[in-house]
């Protein structure tokens, strides 16, 4: 998102939010200092604690920190739960990345904010009121046309590698 040229940060938050695909809720969130495999594990299993006794289907990003050892471990010890993962570059699948984009837009935008705890705050009680009256997300776009923009994101991104790949790299004087 841009910012006005006097923006002041004043430090930042990783949001882990599980958006219920069936009734447009978010649940099991949580805010944490960085963005880690540690913090992963501990917010799947909000995720987990949040819906007892059912198979759950986790759909993420292809993050790194989702694909960890620590969290095949902690999958490997909790089967009923499963990752799911967009294709690459393909993240506007995962609806939950549309309520980010929300999120973003109106609740954080409007304000700065004198402290990380202020931003959690604010961000927290916008999820509680959208929860009391969340709707599901509907795809407005027929399923051939988003498997058709996947396919044509896969290639521009498959196009970009092999370019990178056949450049040669040049070696700057006084650098080893």
């Amino acid at each position: 998102m841009q910012q006005t040229h006097d923006y002041k940060r004043n430090g930042t938050t990783t949001l882990f939010a599980a958006l219920e695909v069936l009734t447009g809720k978010l649940s099991a969130n949580a805010f944490y200092p960085k963005h880690t495999n540690i913090e992963f594990v501990d917010f799947l299993g909000r995720v987990a604690d949040a819906h007892p006794g059912i198979e759950l289907h986790v759909i993420c990003d292809n993050y790194a920190t989702h694909k960890h050892q620590n969290v095949k471990d902690w999958l490997a010890d909790n089967p009923r739960m499963r990752l799911l993962f967009t294709p690459t570059s393909c993240s506007w699948l995962n609806m939950v990345e549309i309520f980010f984009g929300i999120i973003t837009r109106q609740c954080r935008k409007p304000g700065t904010f004198s402290s990380v705890k202020e931003l959690e705050e604010t961000m927290e009680r916008y999820i509680e009121n959208y929860n009391q009256d969340a709707k599901p997300f509907t795809w407005t776009k027929s399923a051939d046309y988003l498997l058709g923009k996947m396919k044509r994101k896969q290639a521009i991104n498959t196009e970009h590698q092999l370019a990178n790949s056949t450049q040669t790299p040049t070696r700057r004087p006084g650098r080893d």
